[in-house]
């Protein structure tokens, strides 16, 4: 069943569905665009499947040329693929990924959207794709956001077949036709028509494509020309297009800003065909509609507009918005009435902001706030009233034309306000493959509007508009300058362990000492520290006198209680009772210079390592890839990590050129992040001393690269070729194919049981082709494919090992598997062998 969430109005000034803290007014050229934009009708749905699936340049074109409203459905969040900016995985990825997209949008202007699925990563075909989601709830999710926001035009991005290079990618293309049959068919998920119509979209088309060796396209298809210079932008659409993208930074999804025209082909799928333009059939005007003095007056306001004074229009819009107002209710004057009210409030230069100076907040606490306002036009401005979240304040006052007023309340924030995280992550989900929502008319959001907002009642000329600004944090940044973030409620108390993994090996002491952060925003006397596994107490602490940040509280596990657990790997869960609550939750807290501060909460929850975990090096040297896990690991494993830098390589050189020799020599083992190749720029001048190294009896890891953007042509020692090729059956069967390898038999024993309980996949991009030097460990396959040896090569050099590693060492370290720490350590260990 649905449920309802009842939400006011936003007043955001933009159309990418970003909720801004600030109400800030849109430049002269986007007023111009907004209404240009209002005077058209049609709507377009771009359909796929991941963040940066989507053609930015076709997004720009419609938008900004076309004057289209458009909108971005990605089926996911992008919580499987990589990371590029840091450590971050799985659901964080998913929510630096979400916020990445709606930077993109800010910039070509279209809305997004999303549904319920989690990327899980690479697919191979639509059957692979719906065992992991269910092919039901993702088509229900679609037809939701068809019907609400109404598309005239869906274009997916990809075809329902092997051509769409992922499955995926194809299952968006399967989801869509599915949904577009389903939108207009009120037997279909009649549930959601309590809040939303029906509504038949005309037709599905397919963006087809060049992707490399790759062509979709044929002359015979529907073209269109997009590109345009555009004078109010400064640049082509094309060269939007590629702002907008780069903007995927944890994907290292940079593009070129391309000047110029060129042509986009669609291939018909379903619906009406199109004959002549994306559009051929659809009412795309008031007058179309009997609503010729709609389409006259935006006539006028549009051919009167003065860029320098957009004021000038406003009694001209107000006397249009009546016009809007007065037509029969249904969406299409829902829309429009929004539309317009962000031209007027836009023209009139209106800004509002509610904002406090710290950044977290609890419930039921009283912060001071300061509510400031300003409009810039002739006309006045009115603020009637203001509902300051639990109290009405009658203003009655005139906003001077560009004079700042700043007025001063103390708010309380509800007992019940709800942490602040995405509405996806509230709660655990129930089927793997799905999101749980605890709201189904939250579907398709990009994220939920804030539920903590100070509500103004404004008059300009003889109209009434309602603006919502939400309870903000501002600061200034010595760099950024001004900071406005959304103020995030936190718990009153938050509890985590100060590592991520504890690591327990046999034939050890096997006391587990453990550390604890709680950080309390109120004072406590007194409290209990409880630890759980399976839902039963092992121990816990007492705990006096608790006030403030990062209070640190140490806890022993006796040996005779870890021996009686006989899993390999245990989630150990804390909690903290006081006063007769129990808090059990830790912030994840995700802070880059290109997105907002966001956060999320988890249970206080540890993965233990437990079993025969043997590493023999002691010392490692580290060269940063894209980000991972592994030097957090081998430290928690007892081994010494050192991240190299340049002075590392060359040693200390003074004026005449002489110096002291290079540091390489003191590691056993030196270990080359995930993509290093495609991230470090140095890499080439450093690979000869890693070569001279492992000659001189040294032992290089190298793990996976991709060929985009690399650093270098000649990776190994010896030659080999990296391809897309990868086994993403995380329980694909592992065939040995020299168990006797000295990298499988110390210091551990790898056996088949090692290659159990991985998470996601095996390996990707693994070595095509490759010298006669090197020896193939393993053999793996996805179900129906052919054998794969490329997944470890090894070879001898000098009196040194070189290893090249694609299998997923970066996603199973962090998932606390103890078969792929072992294997991970046998390979740092070669040198000792």
């Amino acid at each position: 069943m649905f449920k309802k969430v009842i939400l006011v109005s936003v007043l955001g000034f933009n159309t990418a569905f970003c909720l801004a803290q600030q109400v800030r007014p849109s430049k002269s050229s986007e007023i111009y665009r907004e209404l240009k934009t209002l005077k058209h009708l049609p709507k377009v749905l771009y359909f796929a499947a991941h963040p940066d699936d989507e053609n930015t340049g076709l997004l720009s074109w419609l938008i900004n040329d076309q004057n289209v409203e458009t909108g971005y459905l990605s089926l996911t969040r992008g919580d499987g693929g990589q990371n590029l900016l840091g450590t971050e995985q799985g659901a964080a990825l998913g929510l630096i990924r979400t916020h990445e997209l709606l930077e993109a949008r800010k910039l070509d202007g279209a809305q997004q959207f999303f549904t319920r699925a989690i990327d899980f990563g690479f697919s191979k075909n639509t059957t692979d794709t719906f065992k992991q989601w269910d092919e039901n709830s993702l088509i229900a999710d679609a037809v939701w956001v068809i019907r609400k926001f109404r598309p005239d035009v869906i274009i997916c991005r990809f075809p329902p077949t092997a051509a769409a290079g992922h499955g995926q990618h194809a299952a968006s293309a399967v989801v869509a036709e599915k949904a577009f049959k389903l939108a207009g068919d009120k037997t279909a998920f009649p549930e959601q028509l309590k809040y939303v119509n029906v509504w038949q979209p005309k037709r599905v088309l397919w963006n087809t494509f060049r992707f490399g060796g790759v062509n979709t396209t044929a002359e015979d298809q529907l073209k269109v020309t997009v590109g345009q210079y555009d004078a109010q932008l400064g640049m082509g659409y094309g060269e939007l297009a590629g702002l907008s993208r780069s903007l995927h930074k944890s994907q290292g999804a940079g593009t070129q800003s391309v000047a110029g025209i060129r042509t986009e082909y669609f291939s018909h799928v379903i619906g009406e065909p199109a004959k002549t333009t994306l559009f051929d059939g659809v009412v795309n005007t008031w007058t179309a509609k009997g609503n010729t003095d709609i389409d006259q007056s935006l006539d006028k306001i549009i051919s009167a507009f003065n860029f320098n004074n957009p004021d000038l229009s406003l009694p001209a819009l107000l006397a249009l918005r009546k016009k809007i107002m007065a037509l029969p209710d249904g969406d299409l004057k829902k829309d429009k009435v929004k539309s317009i009210d962000n031209i007027i409030l836009s023209c009139a230069g209106f800004m509002g902001e509610v904002v406090t100076n710290q950044a977290e907040a609890v419930a039921g606490d009283h912060y001071n706030f300061r509510l400031n306002l300003i409009s810039r036009a002739e006309n006045p401005v009115v603020l009637d009233h203001v509902n300051w979240l639990n109290k009405s304040e009658s203003i009655n006052r005139k906003l001077s034309k560009d004079s700042l007023i700043t007025i001063e309340h103390e708010i309380q924030i509800p007992a019940d306000a709800a942490l602040t995280e995405p509405y996806w992550l509230a709660k655990p989900a129930t089927n793997p493959g799905i999101f749980s929502v605890p709201n189904d008319t939250l579907i398709g959001l990009p994220e939920a509007e804030s539920p903590l907002n100070v509500l103004l009642d404004l008059k300009i000329g003889s109209e009434k508009f309602q603006v919502k600004l939400p309870l903000s944090f501002k600061k200034l940044d010595p760099v950024r300058g001004d900071v406005v973030e959304a103020l995030r409620i936190v718990p009153a108390l938050e509890l985590k362990f100060t590592q991520p993994l504890y690591l327990v090996k046999e034939n050890e002491d096997l006391h587990l000492s453990l550390n604890f952060k709680v950080n309390s925003n109120k004072p406590y006397n007194n409290g209990i520290l409880n630890l759980m596994y399976n839902g039963e107490r092992l121990g816990g602490t007492n705990v006096s006198s608790l006030n403030g940040k990062d209070t640190t509280i140490d806890y022993v596990i006796p040996k005779t209680k870890l021996a009686s657990i006989h899993s390999p790997r245990l989630q150990l869960d804390a909690n903290f009772v006081a006063d007769g609550v129990t808090y059990n939750k830790k912030q994840i807290l995700i802070q880059y210079p290109h997105l907002p501060s966001l956060q999320y909460f988890a249970p206080a929850t540890v993965t233990v390592m437990k079993g025969d975990i043997q590493v023999k090096a002691k010392k490692v040297g580290y060269i940063e890839g894209a980000g991972d896990f592994i030097p957090e690991f081998l430290r928690i494993a007892g081994v010494q990590v050192d991240v190299l830098k340049d002075e590392d390589f060359y040693g200390n050189l003074d004026e005449s050129r002489n110096g002291t020799p290079n540091k390489l020599s003191q590691y056993d083992a030196i270990v080359l992040g995930v993509r290093t190749n495609n991230t470090e720029k140095k890499l080439g001048r450093w690979m000869p001393f890693l070569w001279s190294y492992a000659k001189a009896g040294g032992n290089v890891v190298m793990q996976y690269n991709t060929n985009q953007d690399t650093t270098v042509d000649k990776l190994g020692i010896y030659n080999f070729s990296i391809a897309n090729k990868r086994v993403t059956e995380e329980n694909a069967a592992v065939t040995f194919l020299n168990p006797n390898h000295k990298l499988l038999n110390f210091p551990n024993k790898i056996t088949a049981d090692d290659f159990k309980g991985w998470v996601q996949e095996r390996g990707a991009y693994f070595p095509a082709q490759w010298d006669a030097a090197y020896e193939p460990l393993f053999e793996m396959h996805d179900t129906g494919e052919e054998p794969l040896q490329g997944s470890t090569l090894y070879a001898k050099y000098g009196k040194g090992n070189f290893i090249y590693t694609p299998l997923a060492f970066f996603r199973q370290l962090p998932a606390g598997n103890v078969g792929a720490a072992r294997l991970f350590l046998n390979f740092l260990s070669a040198q000792k062998n």
